[in-house]
């Protein structure tokens, strides 16, 4: 049986006062994070603010770094919410990664690709997965660890993207491991000259803005605004060359 048609005025109407504003930061996200798959990601955003858990949601608007040719439909906006959602496991569930990439909008295939690349099984190692992600990324392994810093860096966005040289090395030596081409005694060779010609937050040359004076990690920096032609790390100290240039150690 059909409801009666029933007439409403104004007065008779109640909004839950905290729907506007629920409305608002839902449409904002949307428009931030761009979704290709809305309604996938509607229901994967209100499951997440329902449970208090991290949003599927960008921190900033970006433009997609995947080509026509290679259209994996994966950005460093999405690895990053991955990131902020799967890495205080450290080791994550196979599915639950596939139920949040799946949220995403993204291939599944790709996801695929990457575990059988990283021969990962049920529970993968999130490091190395976003590793190997980040390589997906970038055409070449020091723009892999570009974007690995840009993902991994607590400092402001459009900063100078830093992250304890200490994870640096674990990123470098797993995606040298798994290039094939890069002998282990040539991933050492680098690493030690990283380490010795990395410059103190106090020497006069160290100009890479805010940072706290109580900061004295060794810490590889990568700002957003530089940029090194991957052609040019194609040697090993080529390599660390450009990479001396992001880092500080202790003084």
């Amino acid at each position: 049986m059909p409801l009666p048609d029933v007439m409403f005025c104004a007065q008779q109407i109640e909004i839950p006062p905290d729907f506007p504003d629920i409305l608002k930061q839902f449409t904002k996200a949307a428009i931030r994070t761009q979704p290709r798959d809305v309604l996938q990601w509607s229901a994967a955003y209100f499951a997440a603010l329902s449970k208090g858990e991290t949003l599927p949601v960008k921190e900033r608007f970006e433009m997609p770094v995947a080509t026509q040719k290679n259209d994996t439909g994966l950005t460093p906006g999405l690895l990053k919410i991955l990131h902020k959602q799967l890495s205080p496991k450290n080791y994550v569930d196979a599915y639950e990664l596939e139920d949040k990439w799946k949220d995403l909008g993204l291939p599944i295939q790709r996801l695929k690709s990457i575990l059988q690349l990283g021969n990962f099984e049920n529970e993968i190692e999130w490091m190395k997965f976003l590793a190997l992600a980040c390589s997906d990324l970038g055409g070449s392994l020091f723009s892999a660890l570009k974007y690995a810093c840009e993902i991994l860096t607590t400092d402001p966005t459009g900063g100078a993207a830093h992250i304890e040289f200490e994870t640096f090395t674990f990123l470098y030596t797993y995606l040298a491991k798994m290039d094939g081409e890069i002998l282990e005694s040539e991933v050492e060779e680098v690493l030690l000259c990283l380490q010795e010609d990395v410059p103190s937050p106090a020497s006069p040359h160290h100009n890479y803005g805010q940072m706290q004076s109580t900061d004295t990690r060794r810490t590889m920096l990568l700002p957003g605004s530089l940029y090194c032609n991957p052609e040019s790390v194609s040697k090993k100290m080529s390599f660390a060359a450009c990479c001396t240039t992001y880092l500080y150690k202790e003084a």
